[in-house]
């Protein structure tokens, strides 16, 4: 990785007696793709407005390429992308005219906007819908257009709030793959987003956060060791039988997670224990081994699944 482009040190944000984030250290190097992972209300999204440059901190420290936001802001904005969570594009204007209005805004001269548009429209694959109204595509291809608008200006830092919520798989695996093309090209991405499978496939590193305050910090691979098993059997007997059944699992796996549909089994022996729970007499009407996921992980952390997001 390249140096540091973003550092926080104690960063803070308060409202009036509530503490949205409470004194959180970070970095984030050239390059590098970096998650903050966390439930509703977190402090995700007010740790990326921090970052945006647009809300300024409580107290603590932070440094965005090498400046001050409080005092720096116009600056550092100017090489920042922003993907905000609800898609803000100008459904009155075409494809095309999205991306040049927000250039313009930037200030950018229309002799470099117009390849650069040509550019950005082969990168978001809408090149045909270059002449067709924002109300006419599909949410895949209104995201990839709103992250192709954050990209206009060449920035250094792309930050992407929640990128593929409300997304269908197919137009999540597209965006990845844009993504990874991106970070690729040298762009730094931090990412918030509540999806663990994402969060797995783009970030070199990631942060969970939970009250405000940072609870874990590493890459995907090392915080599933650190706080998880290498597998875990999900087995369902029925949302009013998993409680009872819980309960005479013992010495089956290290330990056991019960979840309103299913029960967790975190094990490094999966077939083995799915074995031993058949052998106490308690036949599963679903079963699954799989291996452990950051899912796994938060769900640890936070005392939260994703269902209850």
């Amino acid at each position: 990785m390249g140096d540091v482009v973003i550092h926080a040190a104690g960063l803070t944000k308060a409202y009036g007696e509530l503490l949205a984030v409470a004194g959180i250290d970070f970095h984030v190097s050239q390059g590098e793709s970096f998650g903050i992972l966390g439930p509703n209300g977190a402090g995700k999204s007010t740790t990326m407005r921090m970052l945006g440059a647009t809300l300024e901190r409580t107290s603590g420290d932070l440094d965005i390429l090498g400046r001050d936001p409080s005092r720096e802001g116009p600056t550092i904005r100017a090489h920042l992308g922003v993907v905000p969570q609800q898609d803000n594009l100008d459904t009155e204007l075409t494809v095309g005219e999205n991306l040049y209005t927000y250039g313009r805004y930037f200030g950018l001269p229309r002799a470099y906007l117009r390849p650069r548009i040509d550019e950005l429209l082969a990168f978001a694959q809408l090149e045909d819908k270059r002449d067709a109204k924002v109300d006419a595509l599909s949410g895949g291809m209104k995201r990839r257009l709103t992250i192709a608008r954050g990209l206009v200006n060449e920035p250094t830092i792309l930050l992407l709030d929640e990128p593929t919520t409300g997304l269908d798989p197919q137009a999540r695996h597209i965006l990845w793959d844009r993504l990874f093309r991106l970070k690729e090209s040298g762009v730094t991405l931090v990412i918030t987003t509540h999806y663990m499978d994402e969060a797995e496939q783009l970030c070199d590193r990631l942060v969970v956060m939970d009250g405000g305050r940072i609870v874990a910090e590493g890459s995907p691979i090392e915080l599933i060791r650190e706080h998880s098993t290498r597998e875990v059997v999900e087995v369902r007997f029925g949302s009013d039988r998993n409680a009872e059944v819980a309960g005479h699992l013992d010495g089956i796996g290290e330990r056991h997670e019960v979840l309103p549909d299913r029960i967790l089994i975190y094990t490094n022996a999966g077939e083995a224990d799915l074995q031993a729970v058949v052998s106490r007499g308690f036949m599963p009407v679903t079963s699954l081994v799989r291996r452990a996921s950051l899912e796994d992980v938060f769900l640890r952390l936070t005392g939260r699944s994703l269902a209850d997001e």
